[in-house]
Parts: C-alpha cells; structure tokens; sequence
C-alpha cells in the first residue's frame, strides 16, 4: 500500500503514520528526518540543504523529489511506504504521480484549538532535534532530552501568536493539495475532535477509510 499523510503541523500525521506502518509492514517515510539526517551527517545532501536553509529559502521541488525518489529505490519500500510531510504542493503532487501510483491520500483534520494545544507545549532538543510535548509526550527528565542528555528549548514560532500564524499558512498551503486528491478520487479525510483523542481509534479510522483489508 502506498500512501500520503497531509496535515498542519503538530496534526498528529507523523503519529499515526507511524503505528499504522508497523502494521502495514511498510516503512513510515518523513522527509523532514531525512533532511535532518543528512544534515547531521554532513552529507553532500545534507550541505545543500544546509545552504537553502542558512539562506531562508525553501527547499526546490526538484530536489525535494531527489530526495524522496532516491528514498523509494530502497528495498524496504518494494512493498509500499507511507509518506509524511510530503508531497507539501502540487507541483510537488503532479511530478510524483509520474514516479508512483498513491493508493490515498490521507488527510487529518484537526481543530485549530487542539494543534495550537499542541505546538505551544512543544519542546526540541537543542542539540540531537528530538521532539517532545509537556503534556503528551514528556522527557523523562524535565527539561532533559531522553536521547542524547541535552537541553530541550522551546523554539519561538511555537509561541502563541507564531504558532497561530503558522497553523493559518499550513491550511492555506494545504488547499490546492487537498483539492488536487479529492479530484483525483483518492481523498480520505479523518477527523480528530479532541486533543487527547486515542492513536488507536484514529488509526481505525484510517484503515476503514482506506479499506486496508482489500490490499492485504
């Protein structure tokens, strides 16, 4: 099975795309680890990455497919993969459905309330980047990345009125996208409706709406 999480940030996408591919046997694909990866390791990959950043910009849609097509060629997606954080516009949308046939695209929809929750009470380890959440997915140890024992900080468009800013940038980016799907007839839209919401009932969501069974 091959799918595409859509979502804001901080939907909870990455989760559930998560638990669902151990299920699946599939591998959970996120290109922002990938770019994070590469960039830790100093890869050729990762300095022009790096670059892009260092300068404010975004990253090219040409490269942003590089990256994502050379990750497919491994052996571990032969049967499928979940994607998470990509595609993130329709450019990107139209040139991988040249590369592969998407089975659904999965959208999460969440309310503002729950995200903003969510992204005000984040935290990020300064050093190694893992994510933690002080209300839902607390370090062992406050303040303490349970990974690498460094200090966790929380970044500044996590506050409130970045973070509000943002969540309004995510939605309007994420329009044509959902258009784009739902035209294709592949659109599968799972809502959330409270913050502490079992990963397991919205994973049972996402399987009805997929109708894994028939692809097992």
């Amino acid at each position: 099975m091959r799918l595409v999480f859509l979502g804001v940030r901080c939907s909870g996408k990455g989760t559930c795309a998560s638990r669902l591919a151990l299920e699946l046997g599939v591998p959970h694909i996120s290109t922002g680890e990938i770019f994070r990866s590469n960039v830790a390791k100093n890869t050729e990959l990762g300095r022009k990455i790096e670059q892009v950043f260092n300068n404010g910009k975004f990253l090219s849609d040409d490269l942003v497919l590089e990256v994502v097509e050379e990750r497919l060629k491994e052996q571990d997606c032969k049967d499928g993969f979940i994607l998470d954080g990509f595609p993130r516009t329709v450019k990107q949308a139209i040139e991988f459905d040249k590369m592969e046939k998407i089975d659904s695209a999965i959208y999460m929809d969440v309310e503002d309330e729950i995200v903003m929750q969510r992204l005000t009470s984040r935290v990020v380890c300064k050093n190694c980047g893992e994510v933690y959440n002080t209300e839902l997915m607390k370090p062992e140890n406050e303040g303490i990345c349970n990974k690498c024992g460094c200090d966790l900080h929380q970044k500044a468009d996590d506050l409130p009125e970045a973070a509000k800013r943002r969540i309004e940038e995510d939605k309007k980016n994420l329009k044509p996208l959902t258009e784009y799907y739902k035209d294709k007839g592949i659109l599968r839209i799972i809502r959330c409706e409270k913050a502490d919401l079992d990963v397991d009932i919205l994973n049972q969501r996402i399987k009805d709406a997929i109708k894994w069974k028939e692809h097992l």
